[in-house]
């Protein structure tokens, strides 16, 4: 039987036990990256229809990493905002240092 989170303190571990391969850690990080640039170009620049982007950069970079890299289904499918804020709380963990583009599963 699958765990159910009801917290996203709680499902933040298992997110990180989702993401233990590097490329996959590389690629989400390009992906909201991209998401986050085009976001704020968006409104930089006026041009509100440029926000259909998000998603496709976003989940695109993110979606590859777990299919062809991680071999795993991504939690957004079960828990779409849970997973979504996961993958901000890592990219700016990743920014802070407080985690690596490479997992500790690979480094041990």
């Amino acid at each position: 039987m699958e765990k159910k989170y009801t917290s996203l303190k709680e499902f933040y571990p298992f997110y990180l036990s989702q993401h233990q391969n590097t490329t996959s850690r590389i690629l989400h990080f390009i992906g909201t990256s991209l998401f986050f640039f085009v976001f704020f170009g968006a409104f930089l620049f006026h041009k509100i229809s440029f926000m259909i982007l998000c998603p496709i950069v976003g989940y695109g970079f993110a979606w590859i990493g777990h299919f062809f890299f991680e071999k795993n289904k991504p939690a957004t499918f079960q828990y779409p905002l849970y997973s979504l804020a996961s993958d901000f709380w890592l990219y700016f963990d990743i920014l802070g240092g407080k985690q690596s583009f490479v997992a500790k599963k690979e480094i041990e």
